[in-house]
């Protein structure tokens, strides 16, 4: 298959576009032997996402931040007529689902299974076709690293069911949605939709959840070449595994404070009618609680103050707002590290190189949903070999990434024409 070189460079840009030619023939190759079919191939990529702001409040109906990056989980599919779904992933042994029992099996929980029959299931609650379908996937979203690899593959799964049965007609804002349900209802985390928005979406992208059924999506052009600066990602080689109950307790205990006001969610609740009534959060909800309560609030604002620093060009204005946001993030947030797991703060440590190697310069940050996983850095380029060799001293050859921001999400790949 004559994959389009256009399309590669719009996704992964220019420099990489050899390396993803070969990634991708080696996929279709692989396609053919795990299959058997070289025919009527269809091709699709969902992107992995990267957090600038907004940590922690998508699913208190915030605003985040957030954008699709070179990072990507790339498909190729074909349909069945036996409704059966069956993957195979790069290095992990063939799933098969099938779509003609799409209940919650509490043993499929925390496995790519779920994720693929959750998918399937919210196409059909919503009223769209959905089927059977033969992929091999392949995927450099590194896999705990922040960058979102579940919501990668989510939306990957709802791309290849909207291109298969449904003429590619599902919206990205919808299939993002479909995505969520997936992971919090069958998947088993209850995570905020930020993950599968910027996946789905692509591009630099502000969006507010204050209505999650119609969230308001901004794009933002924003090249930070033009202002000599890299964008990075650490990854610390911390392991998410058992740390689903510390961030099940970070959406949990927000709420719990937002209950105190009779509201659902920390968006609804007026910010000074909170902090009058604080003493009440701390008696019912306890001190972390409350903190994390303010850093909501707090971080809404921020989101705004970077997204439009951002818009006016105003460099200085966003590095400053990233700042904070990281060290919101770490005094009261409190998601740097886990606290059932002390002796492991490998983002913690990532950061402190950062900050040393910077000088107050650029800015660095926790990434994504924290306690583990990766550091986010904006990196003067006359500092990026320093930056790069400090922490991968302490984390490891390549752990270091640098982010292409790239304008599309989920997709599919057109042959060249």
């Amino acid at each position: 298959m004559n994959i389009s070189e256009s399309q590669l460079i719009s996704l992964y840009g220019a420099p990489a576009l050899e390396r993803q030619k070969k990634r991708y023939a080696n996929a279709e190759k692989s396609f053919e032997e795990t299959f058997g079919v070289k025919d009527g191939l269809r091709v699709f990529s969902a992107s992995g996402r990267t957090e600038v702001s907004g940590n922690h409040t998508d699913h208190n109906c915030g605003r985040v931040l957030a954008a699709a990056v070179d990072l990507d989980v790339i498909a190729f599919a074909v349909p069945t007529e036996d409704g059966v779904i069956t993957v195979k992933s790069e290095g992990f042994d063939l799933i098969t689902v099938d779509t003609s029992d799409l209940e919650v099996k509490e043993s499929e929980k925390n496995t790519s299974a779920a994720l693929i029959r959750g998918v399937a299931a919210g196409f059909k609650s919503n009223g769209l076709k959905f089927g059977g379908f033969k992929a091999y996937m392949t995927s450099d979203v590194l896999k705990g690293s922040g960058v979102s690899s579940s919501a990668a593959f989510e939306v990957l799964v709802g791309n290849i069911l909207s291109g298969l049965y449904n003429k590619s007609a599902v919206s990205a804002v919808k299939i993002a949605a479909v995505s969520q349900y997936a992971e919090n209802v069958y998947f088993g985390k209850p995570s905020g939709l930020l993950d599968q928005m910027a996946s789905s979406v692509g591009g630099f992208v502000e969006i507010d959840f204050e209505k999650p059924s119609a969230p308001i999506i901004v794009p933002i052009e924003f090249d930070i070449a033009k202002y000599g600066l890299s964008l990075c990602i650490v990854d610390t080689k911390g392991s998410h595994a058992d740390l689903t109950p510390e961030y099940a307790a970070v959406p949990a205990e927000m709420k719990a404070a937002a209950a105190v006001f009779g509201k659902s969610v920390l968006r609804e609740v007026d910010e000074d009618e909170f902090r009058a009534g604080i003493s009440r959060v701390r008696e019912k909800c306890g001190d972390r609680a409350a903190l994390r309560a303010l850093h909501f609030f707090d971080e809404n604002k921020r989101v705004e103050c970077a997204a439009n620093a951002l818009k006016s060009g105003d460099i200085n204005g966003f590095l400053k707002a990233i700042t904070e946001s990281g060290n919101s993030s770490y005094k009261y947030l409190q998601n740097v590290f886990a606290a059932s797991k002390p002796d492991e703060q490998g983002v913690a440590l990532g950061l402190y190189t950062a900050e040393r190697v910077l000088g107050g310069r650029g800015a660095s940050r926790v990434h994504g949903g924290g306690f583990a996983g990766t550091i986010q850095a904006f990196v003067p380029n006359d500092l990026l070999d320093d930056f790069i060799k400090a922490e991968e001293a302490i984390f490891g050859a390549g752990s270091c990434h640098c982010l292409y921001i790239r304008p599309i999400g989920g997709t599919e790949i057109t042959a060249q024409s």
